[in-house]
């Protein structure tokens, strides 16, 4: 067996991350996921250390298929994992940045915007309700206020780009006055729009109809593994 205990304190978190990651999923993590779980801002940091590990006969990567990692060396007190190269062949959505379950926060209002490769994730096609994978875009969630809707802190939510919404779906709602977003039940009142958490802890947000706007609908979440 190969002496884990040489890899630093990162590569072993990462290798671990790759491992229960792997085995969760049934493919590997991206080099973003990997960055954000082992608190790594610069992907070139997280592609050194993956070098490292390749270099150090723990993984082999792959420049030809989305994801090409696969970890070929045993990690103590693990069970072996899949040895499996990328993502199945599955639809790739967008995951454009994070949303807030709980008080509003920051994001782009373009949902448009350029988007890296390492940006898309596999997403099993019954989450995307009938729906093209070029109409609908995911988020993770932040905070807890959705919870008894079934979505915690870490989830990815996919939603279908719309700009529309029915009383009691679940939406991303942009605010422009306050420059934020926030994932909510929407209703339209008699002269405002109240955006229900699903969280007894939580107050609604009402806000005038001039300064709320849907940019999605909610179809499906993804559970964290974590």
């Amino acid at each position: 067996m190969k002496e884990f205990s040489k890899l630093s304190r990162r590569q072993q978190h990462m290798m671990r991350f790759m491992h229960h990651y792997t085995r969760e999923r049934g493919y590997p993590p991206s080099i973003r996921e990997i960055g954000e779980e082992c608190d790594i801002g610069s992907t070139s940091v997280v592609n050194y250390n993956l070098n490292k590990l390749v270099d150090a006969g723990y993984i082999e990567r792959s420049g030809k298929v989305s994801r090409g990692l696969r970890i070929v060396a045993a990690i103590p007190g693990l069970a072996p994992a899949p040895r499996i190269y990328g993502a199945p062949a599955q639809p790739r959505v967008a995951l454009v940045g994070r949303i807030a379950a709980g008080e509003p926060i920051s994001l782009p209002e373009d949902i448009g915007h350029h988007i890296d490769e390492d940006d898309y994730i596999a997403v099993p096609p019954q989450l995307l309700g009938g729906f093209d994978e070029s109409e609908v875009y995911a988020l993770t969630v932040r905070g807890d206020s959705m919870v008894d809707s079934m979505i915690q802190d870490g989830d990815i939510v996919i939603l279908r780009r719309q700009h529309t919404a029915d009383n009691g779906e679940m939406v991303a709602a942009w605010l422009p006055e306050a420059n934020e977003t926030t994932l909510k039940h929407f209703y339209r009142e008699a002269d405002s729009i109240r955006l229900q958490p699903a969280n007894n802890a939580y107050e609604p947000i009402y806000v005038h109809p001039a300064n709320c706007e849907v940019k999605g609908k909610v179809l499906s979440v993804m559970r964290s593994f974590r």
